[in-house]
């Protein structure tokens, strides 16, 4: 007999939901169980109206599907209460901004079929569409980079079992950023292995603002939860890019000492400090801009980002470091 598992979607309800629902109705294969739909909007409200375009999609599948709230409390907290509602032995994760090939349940259900009695969770294939009639953007470069991480949650099954002996997801990661290696690292400590599937999703480059990149540095705060939770090492466990965090600091510091030694009359000090801070902060600003479109847009969003990011990276990786100074180390809370 097939495999049974159910599908748990954590949603803001975007645009891009219907279509990942359409994707997953339209797949040939045994059809998941059921399907749990976690509404994570701060305050949905009473009006469902929202909703029905993107069920109206399902098909057959929307009797199978139900939609619970989550308050708001992120990606972690809304797949914890979908896979909570859930029974089935596997548990596939998606996000609302995938579409899952056509082949998908098939190839899910092939999947687990093959994984070992030890087997906690199976990756599946992310493929990131770019342009091809011209070079990619920072952004679309960044979105492509999902094709290279491990276990990512917008195509991960796991075993219920798995889930349970670690707890879930954990919840302090508010945002769509590291709680999927977290709990990777917590399934395989805790005995289990996870493999790579064969299903394919596509994960489409969704529009962005120029700000965008900004607004990413929030996830320094959870490499620092990342660094409490599982050591200093972590980026290596997790085979995660390490990042310009280090140079960030430095330049970071460059112009701040420059402004304190401005302030305090040194001139040749401050200037000498100024011209660190303005060569990292070119150097950091052409090694994104040269790999790009080098559009006047872009190269003015390269630019204007280029300075504002090393200190706000700064920012959030001392925040974090504050806000999570008390938290141990995962096994002495499991």
């Amino acid at each position: 007999m097939s495999p049974a598992y159910a599908v748990v979607i954590p949603t803001l309800v975007r645009d891009t939901l219907a279509d990942c629902l359409a994707a997953v109705a339209a797949a040939t294969g045994p059809k998941p169980v059921e399907i749990v739909l976690v509404d994570d909007r701060p305050d949905p409200g009473p009006d469902p109206a929202p909703l029905e375009h993107p069920l109206s999609v399902l098909g057959e599948l929307r009797g199978r599907t139900t939609v619970v709230a989550s308050g708001g409390r992120g990606p972690a907290a809304a797949r914890n209460t979908g896979w909570h509602r859930v029974a089935a032995p596997w548990v596939a994760f998606l996000d609302d901004d995938v579409q899952v090939g056509p082949h998908w349940c098939e190839q899910l259900v092939q999947d687990l079929a093959d994984a070992t009695p030890d087997t906690g969770g199976v990756q599946g294939v992310i493929a990131v569409p770019l342009p091809g009639e011209r070079r990619p953007t920072d952004w679309e470069r960044g979105t492509a980079g999902l094709a290279r991480a491990r276990w990512i949650t917008a195509d991960m099954a796991y075993r219920a079992d798995a889930l349970k002996q670690v707890g879930g997801f954990d919840e302090r990661f508010r945002r769509a950023f590291r709680e999927d290696a977290d709990i990777a690292l917590r399934i395989l400590d805790a005995g289990w292995r996870i493999r790579q599937g064969r299903r394919t999703t596509r994960h489409p480059v969704r529009p962005a603002d120029r700000w965008v990149s900004l607004r990413a540095q929030r996830g320094n705060a959870d490499d620092a939860l990342m660094r409490y939770l599982h050591g200093p090492d972590w980026w290596h466990k997790a085979a995660a890019p390490r990042g310009r965090l280090r140079t960030h600091l430095t330049v970071t510091s460059a112009g701040a000492a420059a402004c304190v030694l401005a302030l305090a009359g040194r001139r040749r000090a401050a200037a000498a400090a100024a011209l660190g801070w303005a060569a990292g902060t070119a150097e950091f600003a052409w090694t994104r801009i040269a790999p790009g479109p080098r559009t006047r847009d872009e190269v003015t969003t390269m630019l204007a980002t280029s300075t504002l990011i090393p200190p706000a990276a700064t920012w959030h990786w001392l925040s974090g470091l504050r806000r999570h100074r008390n938290a141990p180390a995962w096994r002495e809370v499991v």
